[in-house]
């Protein structure tokens, strides 16, 4: 550790190996050797933040990286430090209200951190040591042990599978913990390992730990006796991580090659990148203006202090004689000082707790967001989650047409992914084609034998002939390769008939208890077996499928050429009993096809564009006889390329293109993904909300183009400018050639002939001009992002993006995963940097979910990954439309008043105090008590406008997501832009002015008591404030839609409060102050009747024009469910129906206000 530390210092490069050695029961050296062996990280899991020791230094330093604290924080520092004329009280207490909250709140978090990483380290495990088992805390293990785990027990570090009590040396296991995926996944032990593991002497080289779940490269050297060592290959196939669960499998062996936070768990642990909201940074751009605005009012009264002073007899007034200190001391630092205690004595036009509220805000609101019963899917039995609460009123403007800039002329975007976001990832098998001829499914029977294809109707062929079909050869060779050529596994059933297991029914495992990763494999077995051919499971290495006859036979499974997104293919090399060995195939149509006779791809290509057409997924089937030398050499090349650990996959590769090459092609397969839930609904309502949805699948062009149509993001009518490698053929020219070319005639037809796309203005209001629809596929996208010379590409990229914001709807076919973060990474960085927002479900969908401004996770069948890395993960499709149209237009609107609300109560505070200053001869005086100060933001305003933003429904939820077009009515941030942010600062300024020299309108007659007693200037200071207070609150009042207990209780509450405080604050003597200002100030004020004339018209004038504005406003809402309109609120709120639906905490017996 001192090494490191040194290293780092002296900015030496620490050398890291890129392997581990590790030595499991035996030692690399003589007995007599002295041996120190290697040092590996402890089993600990450690994902707390703070210690008992560091949490209050670290926790501080964090929170005063924020500006807004730091800055207090000098304001609190001036106070002590400066002789200012309000105590350090004032800023301080508020201070130290928002540090704490946020302290406890982190530190509450941190202790269940604590608390989970305590249960997971001190849980008990099982583990050999010198030939005995014995029970040991987790975090005791240490790399080398050999671990035992049973069933339904999570693995507590990465080990390598060494035993397994399943007679097949395997075992299953779930990773929903890591990447959320329910389906089993089958792992290998090693092979050839002795079944005593109490005498194992090995050596295991693997990489050291990196976080790819789905990566690993290691050798294992077992040492026998008198014996040259065994090398065996270990890849992720061997390796069980922590976190995962062991299933239907007893008990399993295995050795710790990572611990600790070395895990690939552990280092896939992180926090999520902070995505700052277009509200934070319109807050950041109002706090801006209201600190040039206290600077401004800090240089003014200095300068105007200074000017005042020069006048005879006012810089050393009789009154007021100077001191020797004084008169030495240094003018400018004495200027410095007044400009510092100006400063402090207008900080507070900077509301402090703003932020707070808006944090509690965000953190509360997300919670309505957990509790909606209309997002509870009883199939799952979960609901919505919230994983990032900032970002709650994004999801408002993630439907609108710019960002918070005002000149912004890019529409919005919504990225959508296809395959179990818009469908359902439910596959059904429909139907087959079979040497060029078509099988339908009908109801099977397998009763007897028949010359016929049992349960199959033969609709066409090459010659469109009726009741032809393949020969019985071609049809059992295709049959064969659906059973073999999978990794689906059959589970263990302890009623099982021997030799039918693949019979018995498990309903949560998939169909007939077949354990697959994928939903497709289990649904092309099943589709076997409907023709007569049924997996019956693996025992021993040997495949075993029952034929037609109801025989058995056997293939010993030689190697398994794992699918991956490159290939698009997977395959298999098996041995029949006749010695006969084969490789079957089966993958992507682009990906079969260039690999197979040519001759036999026109049969089959008319099935798999029909099929596609039809909406259905397609995969090819091809199989190749290999001859004994032929298999030798493939063999020893994949057993070469397994052992090694640098580069491995492209070893392996490399070999897997080489065999599958000269392959014949049997048939075809399609598979039916139907539509989610209310899918089209959805897209429709998102389109009439004004967004252009963009589909990115890695989906074939034609089964995406069919499912944009059911989708009707695409229209009958709708125009279909394709660019993809088909329309790119032409032997004569260039590929960049052409595509330039069609980049431009499109470019002249959707955009510069078309007429200008209005904001908001949808296919429903523009249905006399064309609908624009384009398609483009990943090779193309290639090209357009990755042109030749830097000019083109930028040419490109710009054609490419005019034409897409001028189309309805954009459909990205055959994607990469990297090639949709790609996507949405161009669209947000674009001209008006327009708000992205991404959905998907699976693992392939992550990239794209991270780099949009807004990530929605779906619950889908591909595992959970999208859920864990999305701010926000919905059961169902259809459940986004009220996430968007509803939640994220009533978050929008609740924030932006919150955020307009709070500078406006400020300025209406502050702005009093500096006109206070012009009639004190600039003396920094303060207006307000220094209790009055202080618990303004904290106690007496900010009740209200938290109530406020967590329940305000402007428009009820139902007339939200029946009107998509309500969202047009705040594009462009529109509260939260310059103008409405003038009007609440004009408001201020006219509410400030009005308080300020109406209460001095008063005072022009000094004696407004009986008994003829003056009123001095703390009575004239708490009179403005208490017709601030009752303002302030009365406004929010007016503007509040949707009444509850709540709102009532803590509108009328706040007001009561201050009223008690101010009688008890001012009517005890208190010990611990040297000056009580306000003893009997607030009583004695109230004993005055003009005063309180004063007081109550004052607050009329102040909201008469408010309420005036209000009354002579009609309503506009649409589908009024009203008898009686509603009077308007503020500006930048729109006035629609009140909301019907009974709030979440109104009474059963309330009924809505209308105030």
């Amino acid at each position: 550790m001192l090494r490191r530390c040194l290293n780092r210092l002296l900015g030496r490069d620490e050398r890291r190996a890129t392997s581990r050695t590790i030595y499991v029961g035996h030692r690399p050296c003589h007995e007599a050797e002295v041996f120190i062996p290697p040092k590996f990280c402890d089993n600990r899991i450690v994902s707390s933040k703070y210690t008992v020791w560091n949490f209050l230094p670290k926790n501080l330093f964090e929170q005063f990286r924020r500006i807004a604290n730091f800055y207090f924080l000098i304001i609190f520092l001036v106070q002590v430090i400066v002789d200012t004329p309000t105590s350090p009280v004032t800023s301080g207490l508020p201070l130290f209200f928002v540090i704490t909250v946020t302290a406890i709140k982190q530190g509450y978090e941190d202790w269940l951190r604590h608390k989970a990483d305590n249960e997971v380290n001190k849980y008990l495990v099982t583990v050999l040591e010198d030939g005995k088992e014995i029970k040991t805390e987790s975090e005791k293990i240490k790399v080398g042990d050999v671990v035992e785990v049973e069933e339904d027990e999570t693995f507590p570090c990465d080990l390598i599978l060494l035993k397994s009590s399943r007679e097949d040396e395997t075992c299953f296991v779930t990773t929903a913990s890591l990447d959320g995926e329910s389906n089993h996944k089958t792992h290998y032990t090693v092979p050839e390992m002795d079944k005593d593991l109490r005498s194992l002497r090995a050596t295991i080289e693997c990489e050291e730990p990196q976080p790819d779940l789905y990566k690993f490269v290691g050798r294992m050297d077992i040492y026998m006796d008198n014996q040259e060592p065994a090398r065996r290959s270990l890849g992720p196939e061997n390796l069980l991580l922590k976190g995962a669960t062991l299933k239907n499998t007893q008990k399993i062996f295995g050795v710790a090659v990572y611990s600790g936070m070395e895990t690939k768990m552990a280092l896939n642990y992180q926090g999520k990148s902070q995505k700052r909201s277009a509200v934070e940074k319109s807050i950041n751009a109002f706090l801006l203006v209201y600190l040039c605005i206290l600077v401004s009012k800090a240089l003014i009264c200095t300068t105007l202090k200074y000017v005042w002073q020069t006048q005879p007899g006012q810089d050393e007034p009789w009154y007021n004689q100077k001191t020797r200190k004084d008169k030495d001391g240094n003018q400018y630092l004495k200027m410095f000082t007044d400009f510092l205690s100006f400063m402090v004595l207008f900080n507070f036009i900077i509301p402090v707790s703003m932020y707070v509220t808006v944090e509690m805000q965000k953190f509360l609101g997300s919670f309505f967001i957990a509790w909606d019963r209309d997002f509870f899917d009883p199939e799952i039995q979960e609901g919505a989650l919230v994983n990032t609460s900032d970002l709650n009123e994004e999801l408002g403007q993630a439907l609108l047409f710019s960002h918070s800039s005002d000149h912004l002329a890019a529409v919005e975007y919504v990225f959508t992914d296809k395959t179990g976001t818009l469908t359902q990832n439910n596959m059904e098998f429909i139907e087959c084609c079979i040497d060029g001829f078509q099988y339908k499914n009908k109801e099977p029977s397998y009763t007897e034998r028949s010359s016929e294809v049992d349960g199959v109707d033969v609709t066409d062929g090459p010659v469109n002939q009726l009741q032809q079909k393949a020969g019985m050869d071609k049809e059992e060779l295709f049959l064969r390769a659906l059973c073999l050529c999978h990794t689906v596994q059959v589970k263990e059933q302890a009623d099982q008939v021997d030799g039918h297991g693949g019979d018995q029914v498990d309903g949560g495992l998939g169909p007939e208890g077949f354990i697959a990763s994928s939903p497709d494999e289990v649904a092309l077995v099943m589709g076997a077996k409907k023709y007569g051919f049924t997996f019956l499971g693996m025992q021993s290495n040997t495949m075993r499928v029952m034929n037609r006859d109801k025989e058995v036979e056997a293939y010993q499974l030689l190697h398994v050429l794992n699918f991956d997104p490159v290939r698009r293919r997977m395959s298999v090399i098996v041995k029949s009993a006749s010695g006969q060995i084969m490789l079957f195939c089966k993958g992507a149509d682009s990906s079969i096809f260039p690999r197979v006779r040519q001759q036999e791809v026109d049969r089959i290509r008319m099935h798999v564009e029909r099929n596609a057409t039809e909406g259905y997924r397609t995969l090819c089937v091809a199989y190749k006889l290999l001859k004994n030398d032929e298999y030798d050499i493939v063999d020893a090349e994949l057993r070469e390329a397994r052992l090694s650990l640098q580069d491995r996959e492209d070893k392996l590769l490399k070999v897997y293109n080489q065999v599958e090459t000269d392959m014949s092609l049997i048939g075809a397969t399609a598979v039916e993904d139907r539509l989610q839930e209310e899918a089209a609904e959805t897209m429709e309502a998102l389109q009439g909300a004004g967004i252009k949805v963009w589909v990115l699948t890695g989906d074939k062009m034609e089964t995406a183009k069919s499912t944009c149509y059911a989708c009707r993001l695409f229209q009958r009518g709708t125009e279909l400018l394709e660019l993809t490698v088909r329309t790119l053929e032409d032997g004569e020219r260039k590929r960049e050639e052409r595509l330039y070319e069609l980049l431009q005639d499109y470019h002249k037809k959707a955009v510069q002939d078309a007429p200008p796309v209005r904001a908001g203005v949808t296919r429903n209001w523009s249905s006399s001009n064309q609908d624009y629809g384009f398609i483009i596929d990943g090779a193309t996208l290639s090209l357009v992002l990755n042109s030749s010379t830097d000019s083109n590409s930028s040419s490109y990229k710009n054609l490419f993006l005019q034409i897409c914001q001028n189309c309805t709807s954009v459909l990205c076919c055959r994607m990469a995963p990297l090639q949709k973060a790609q996507i949405v990474k161009l669209v947000k960085n674009s001209k008006g940097s327009p708000i992205t927002l991404s959905i998907g479900d699976g693992a392939n969908d992550v990239s794209m979910i991270l780099e949009a401004h807004v990530g929605i996770g779906v619950k889908g069948k591909e595992g959970r990954q999208a859920v864990r890395n999305s701010d926000y993960a919905i059961p169902k499709l259809k459940h986004l439309k009220k996430l968007l149209l509803a939640h994220g237009h009533l978050y929008y609107v609740r924030i932006a008043h919150l955020v307009q609300y709070f500078f406006y109560k400020n300025l209406c505070f502050i702005l009093p105090q500096f006109l206070f200053q012009f009639f004190c001869g600039y003396s920094q005086q303060p207006l307000y008590d220094a209790a009055y100060l202080t618990m303004y933001n904290i106690c007496f305003t900010s009740m209200p406008i938290l109530a406020y933003s967590l329940v305000e429904q402007h428009i009820c939820m139902e007339v939200l997501q029946e009107n998509a077009g309500l969202y047009r009515d705040i594009a462009k941030n529109a509260m939260l832009r310059w103008g409405p942010f003038l009007y609440w600062t004009l408001l201020g300024v006219y509410h400030g002015l009005l308080f300020f020299f109406g209460v001095r309108l008063l005072f022009s007659n000094s004696a407004l008591q009986d008994n003829g007693q003056v009123f001095g200037n703390w009575s004239y200071g708490t009179i403005v404030f208490t017709i601030l207070v009752f303002t302030v609150t009365l406004k929010l009042a007016l503007d509040t839609r949707y009444w509850t207990w709540v709102n009532h209780f803590v509108i009328w509450g706040s007001l009561a409060f201050y009223t008690f405080f101010s009688f008890f604050w001012g009517g005890i003597i208190w010990p611990f102050l040297q000056q009580q200002r306000l003893y009997f100030v607030f009583a004695n004020m109230l004993s005055s009747v003009v005063t309180w004339l004063v007081i109550i018209l004052l607050i009329l004038l102040s909201l008469l024009p408010e309420i005036l504005l209000q009354l002579l406003r009609k309503p506009r809402g649409p589908h009024s469910r009203q008898k009686n309109p509603l009077v308007q609120p503020a500006v930048g709120v729109n006035l629609y129906p009140m909301s019907q639906a009974r709030p979440l905490l109104m009474k059963a017996d309330e009924s809505n206000t209308i105030l």
